[in-house]
C-alpha cells in the first residue's frame, strides 16, 4: 500500500514548555519544512501535542518510518503538523493518546457595483477613520495587484500591529493598501499550468473577492462595455492581507490551516473565505478547525454557504462560530436578445460582449447535425464529439442544454442558443456569442426553425435590464437545513453574489477557457464565492464602528438588523436566505445583541458529544463537560432559532437566550412575535428593562409547533425586540425531517 500523507493539528491552543522549536526554512513561511512529496492520497492529522516522546505526554511518531513523514508544521496560533504516513499508520494515529482528530488532506473548491448601492450602502455612508486600521485576511487564489482597485495612493503605512509579510518575489510586490501576502503549496504538489509560484493570481477569483471587499473606487469599470459605472468594495479604506490556498486544482486543507495559523499570528481582523467542501464532523473540517481558532482570537470568518443549490441539506461552511452566506440577485441582470430571421425578439440571460453586428446567421438544430454514429438525442445536447462540424460550421447552433461554449466553438458555430432551465436567474460568459432561453422560449423558437425554409437569428451584445423582484436567492445557492447540526439555522444570511463587477487577473481571460482571448481588468461573475466579501466588508464595517466587540456580537448585529426577504421567489425560505439580506447600515447601530464566547460553543460542543478530553486539546483550557446534563444545541445564544423533529405531533421546546444592551443606555424593548398558522410563539418575559449599556438580560422562547396535516418541510416565524428605534429581528422556524 502506498504512502499518503498525515499532517497533524496538534492541541492547537496557547504555546507550551516543551514544544518543538520551528525555523523557517522557507522565507516568510513560518513553520519548518521538511522534505517528503505529498501524493494524491495525502491525510491530514489532527494531534494532541507535536512533542515527541511518550515520557513527555506527547505523540510518539516513531513508527511514521522514514525521516521525511513529517512535511510541516503550524505553530504560530495552533499547534499541528503534516505528515506522510500509510493507511495502517494512519489508523494507529487516531488511537494514540493526545490525538484529536484524523482527516485527509483534501481538496476544497471555490465557490464563485451596483451591489453596494442595491443594499442601499452608497459611496458617502458614515465611515469612522478607523476603516483604515481594518485588515482583511482573503483566502482565496491569491490577488492582481497592478489593478486599480489596490492603488495605495493616500494610504498611509500600515497599521502598527501589523505583524505579517510580503512574500515578494520578481512578479509580486505588496504596497500600503496591500499589506501582506503569502503564499501556500504542500510540499511537491505541483502547480498548474500558468499558476505562478508566488501570491499573484492566476485565476482572478481571488482579485474578484478581494476587491468586491475592500477594492479601491474606480470610475469607469466594465467587462468590455457591461456594468459601466464606479467599482468599488464595501470597505474601501481597509488593507488587504493576501492568502494564497487555492491553485487552479483546488484549494488543500493543509494550506488553509497553514493560512489560518499564519492569520491570526499576523494580526488580521476578519477573514473571508470563498472556499467549502461538503459538510463534515466540525473537527474533520480545516475550515472549522481553523475559524474555531481565529474565534478564539476575536476574529470572525466570513464563509460562502456554496453553489450546490437548490437541493435542500446542501450548505457547506456550517460551524456556528462562523458566518455562513448564501447568494442573492440584484435588481441588476444582464440580457441576451436573440432576433429571429422573422422578426421575432427572444429576450434570453447571458453576459455576451461578442457583437454580430445584428447579421443574420442560418439556425442549425444539435439533433440534426449527428456525427456518422452519434445519437440525435446526444447531438442535441450538444455534447462533445456528437455534432458535425461540416453541418455547422458559420451558423449559430441550437442546444437542448446549456454548456460552457467550448463543444460549440469547437464545431466552427458562430454562436449557440441553449436551453436552461436550471439557473434562470444568473448570467454566465461563453467563449462565443450565446443566450439561454427557457423551456417556452426554446420551444417556440424550434417551430420557427422547423416551419421555416431557411430559418436565421443574431444574438445580440447583452444590455442590462431591472429585475423587479428582487433580491431573492439564487438558485444555485445551496440551501439547509444543517446537516450536522439540525437545530443551528443555515446559511445564517444573504448578500448579493449574481452578476458582480469587480477587478479581474489580468493572466486569464473572461471564462478562463481555452480558447477565449478577452484579457480584461474587469468581469462580471456570480457565485457565493461574490456574496461571502460583500458579507466580509460588512462585518469589517461594523468592526470599524465597534472594535473591541467579539465575532459572535459582529455576526448578531448582522443577522438582527437584515431586511427580511419575499418568500414569493424562495418557497424554502430560511432555509435559502437564514436571517435575510445584509444592511450594514443598520448594522452599525443594532440595539441588541447576542453574544458568544470560547466556553459557549465548549458547552455546544459538549452537546454534539465531544469529550472533555477532547474539547481540552482543542481549547488547550482545563474545560470539561457536565456529567449530567448537556446543553442542547438550541441553547447556544444564537441569533436565530431552529426547532428540528422527525415527528409531525405537537412538539414544545424552549430556547433560553442572553442579549446585551448596545442601543441606548435606558431602553425597554417589547417582544413581537409573528407566529404562522402551525406555530405557537411564547416570550418570557415579553419586555426587557436596560438601564446601562453592556447590560445583560436573560428570556426565554417557547415554541410550539402544532400537529399539522401540512407537508411544509419549513414553518418560520420571527421574534422582534422593539424599543420604539430599534428593530432586533430573529426568525424563528420549525422543521420536520425524515
Amino acid at each position: 500500500m502506498g504512502r499518503s500523507s498525515c499532517s497533524g493539528l496538534l492541541d492547537m491552543g496557547r504555546e507550551k514548555k516543551g514544544r518543538l522549536t520551528v525555523e523557517s526554512s522557507e522565507e516568510g513561511r513560518g513553520r519548518k519544512r521538511e522534505t517528503g512529496q505529498i501524493g494524491s492520497g495525502v491525510e491530514l492529522y489532527l494531534i494532541g501535542d507535536e512533542r515527541h516522546g511518550p515520557d513527555d505526554g506527547g505523540v510518539d511518531l516513531k513508527f511514521c518510518d522514514g525521516v521525511d513523514s513529517k512535511l510541516y508544521s503550524y505553530t504560530k496560533s495552533f499547534s499541528g503538523f503534516v505528515a506522510n504516513l500509510t493507511t495502517e499508520e494512519a489508523q494507529k494515529l487516531k488511537g494514540m493518546e493526545g490525538v484529536m482528530s484524523v482527516f485527509p488532506n483534501e481538496n476544497k473548491q471555490l465557490h464563485t457595483t451596483r451591489s453596494w448601492d442595491f443594499m442601499g450602502f452608497p459611496k458617502n455612508v458614515n465611515r469612522t477613520t478607523f476603516e483604515s486600521d481594518i485588515i482583511i485576511g482573503m483566502f482565496d487564489t491569491g490577488i492582481w495587484p497592478e489593478s486599480e482597485s489596490f492603488n495605495d495612493q493616500g494610504f498611509g503605512p500600515p497599521p502598527k500591529r501589523w505583524r505579517g509579510i510580503c512574500q515578494e518575489s520578481s512578479n509580486f510586490t505588496c504596497n500600503n493598501k496591500i499589506i501582506g501576502a503569502r503564499y501556500y503549496r504542500s510540499n511537491g504538489q505541483l502547480i498548474g499550468q500558468g499558476d505562478f509560484d508566488s501570491p499573484r493570481d492566476s485565476e482572478g477569483h481571488g482579485t474578484h473577492t478581494a476587491s468586491t471587499a475592500a477594492g479601491n473606487l474606480v470610475s469607469g469599470a466594465s467587462l468590455l462595455g457591461l456594468g459601466l459605472g464606479t467599482a468599488r468594495g464595501g470597505v474601501p479604506s481597509a488593507r488587504i492581507a493576501v492568502y494564497k490556498i487555492c491553485w487552479s486544482r483546488g484549494c488543500s486543507d493543509a494550506d488553509i490551516l497553514a493560512a489560518f495559523d499564519d492569520a491570526i499570528s499576523d494580526g488580521v481582523d476578519i477573514i473571508s473565505l470563498s472556499v467549502g467542501g461538503l459538510p463534515k464532523d466540525y473537527f474533520k473540517d480545516s475550515i472549522a478547525i481553523g475559524a474555531f481558532h481565529a474565534m478564539k482570537n476575536g476574529i470572525l470568518t466570513s464563509n460562502s454557504a456554496g453553489n450546490s443549490g437548490p437541493s435542500p441539506g446542501s450548505v457547506t461552511n456550517v460551524s456556528p462560530w462562523s458566518l455562513t452566506v448564501a447568494a442573492t440577485t440584484s435588481d441588476r441582470k444582464f440580457v441576451t436578445n436573440v432576433k429571429l430571421g422573422n422578426g421575432e425578439l427572444y429576450e434570453g440571460i447571458s453576459i455576451n460582449t461578442f457583437d454580430l453586428k445584428d447579421k443574420m446567421f442560418p439556425i442549425i438544430y444539435g439533433g440534426d447535425a449527428p456525427t456518422i454514429g452519434s445519437d440525435p438525442a446526444d447531438s442535441s445536447l450538444c455534447l462533445a464529439y456528437t455534432i458535425d462540424k461540416k453541418l455547422v460550421e458559420g451558423k449559430i447552433l441550437l442546444c437542448d442544454m446549456a454548456l460552457d461554449g467550448e463543444q460549440q466553438l469547437a464545431t466552427g458555430a458562430v454562436g449557440t442558443i441553449m436551453q436552461d432551465t436550471a439557473f434562470p436567474d444568473v448570467a454566465f460568459s461563453y467563449l462565443l456569442p450565446a443566450s439561454s432561453l427557457g423551456l417556452k422560449k426554446v420551444s417556440e423558437l424550434k417551430h420557427y426553425y422547423n416551419s421555416s425554409r431557411t430559418p436565421t437569428a443574431t444574438i445580440q451584445k447583452s444590455i442590462e435590464g431591472k429585475d423587479k423582484l428582487a433580491p431573492y436567492v439564487a438558485t444555485f445557492s445551496s440551501r439547509g437545513p444543517n446537516r450536522i447540526t439540525r437545530d443551528i439555522l443555515k446559511p445564517d444570511l444573504t448578500a448579493p453574489g449574481v452578476d458582480i463587477l469587480a477587478a479581474w487577473s489580468e493572466a486569464t481571460t473572461v471564462t478562463r477557457d481555452e480558447g477565449d482571448t478577452r484579457i480584461v481588468p474587469y468581469n462580471i461573475v456570480s457565485g457565493t464565492s461574490m456574496s461571502c466579501p460583500h458579507a466580509t466588508a460588512a462585518a469589517a464595517y461594523v468592526k470599524s464602528f465597534h472594535p473591541t466587540w467579539s465575532p459572535a456580537a459582529i455576526k448578531s448585529a448582522l443577522m438582527t438588523t437584515a431586511y427580511p426577504i419575499s418568500v414569493g421567489r424562495n418557497t424554502d425560505e430560511e432555509f435559502a436566505y437564514g436571517a435575510g439580506q445584509i444592511n450594514p447600515t443598520r448594522a452599525i447601530n443594532p440595539g441588541l445583541v447576542y453574544d458568544a464566547g470560547e466556553i459557549d460553543y465548549v458547552d455546544f460542543l459538549c452537546g454534539q458529544g465531544y469529550s472533555s478530553e477532547f474539547l481540552r486539546l482543542v481549547t488547550s483550557e482545563n474545560n470539561s463537560c457536565p456529567q449530567t446534563t448537556k446543553k442542547l444545541a438550541s441553547h447556544l445564544n444564537y441569533p436565530s432559532f431552529t426547532l428540528s423533529s422527525k415527528s409531525k405531533s405537537v412538539r414544545t421546546h424552549v430556547f433560553p437566550r442572553t442579549v446585551t444592551n448596545v442601543g441606548s443606555p435606558m431602553s425597554t424593548y417589547k417582544a413581537i412575535v409573528n407566529a404562522p398558522a402551525g406555530l405557537k410563539i411564547e416570550v418570557i418575559p415579553n419586555v426587557l428593562s436596560f438601564k446601562s449599556l453592556g447590560q445583560k438580560k436573560s428570556f426565554l422562547v417557547k415554541v410550539t409547533r402544532l400537529k399539522t396535516k401540512m407537508d411544509h418541510i419549513i414553518i418560520s416565524g420571527s421574534l422582534i425586540w422593539y424599543d420604539g428605534v430599534h428593530q432586533v429581528r430573529s426568525p424563528i422556524i420549525a422543521q420536520v425531517y425524515s
